[in-house]
């Protein structure tokens, strides 16, 4: 028999994770200044009370659901950097899906991010170090598995994982305009190339 303690910690998982689904898709239709704790509640199924359960405010469940996002592309690289495989094309593939990742989170945002992002700049700023330091240390585990068996020659692999993530910060949303990050195909052809540029810039010399 399931105990009531492990069946309420379920709810409790639940109810958290329906809020953040409806918080994703208040934000995609509306835009943060147009969501309300209210909207929330109805598009989750809950009531008003049970969402100041789990979140002390509007801007906390956006912040929760933009930690949520980052937590999952961490899952996604660390699945690509566990595969079988060159360490180049799995360095190659792990960057083009930074890219990528961030790009599928915010297609179909009708009102864009940027209120978003200007609404939750400083809060956003101080999570940001900490998401680029868990990539980094993602990124600089295939670099020095790519070094140890001989496929990349480089001399510090935070740094050099650092200077990859910031030069392919040039194609996330936060730096680009919905116009300028295009349709799918156009940004997919274009994180290749810089992608490709990265990736040789640290092969060894055969």
């Amino acid at each position: 028999m399931v105990s009531r303690a492990l069946t309420k910690t379920k709810e409790s998982v639940d109810n958290h994770e329906l809020i953040l689904d409806a918080a994703g898709e208040l934000l995609r239709e509306f835009g943060y200044k147009k969501m309300t704790i209210d909207e929330l509640a109805k598009h989750a199924g809950l009531g008003k009370g049970t969402v100041y359960l789990y979140f002390d405010s509007k801007q906390d469940v956006a912040l929760s659901f933009i930690d949520r996002q980052n937590v999952r592309l961490q899952a996604h690289l660390h699945e690509i950097l566990r595969r079988k495989g060159s360490a180049r094309n799995r360095l190659h593939e792990m960057l083009t899906e930074r890219v990528m990742f961030r790009f599928q989170c915010v297609q179909g945002h009708k009102e864009g991010i940027d209120d978003l992002l200007v609404s939750l700049r400083p809060q956003l700023f101080e999570r940001r170090t900490k998401y680029l330091a868990a990539e980094a240390r993602i990124f600089a585990e295939v670099l020095i598995e790519g070094r140890t068996v001989g496929e990349f020659k480089l001399e510090d692999p935070f740094l050099v994982a650092e200077a990859f993530l910031d030069a392919t910060n040039s194609l996330l949303p936060h730096s680009l305009s919905p116009k300028q990050l295009g349709e799918r195909p156009e940004l997919l052809a274009r994180a290749s190339i810089l992608t490709d540029l990265l990736v040789t810039s640290v092969e060894a010399v055969r």
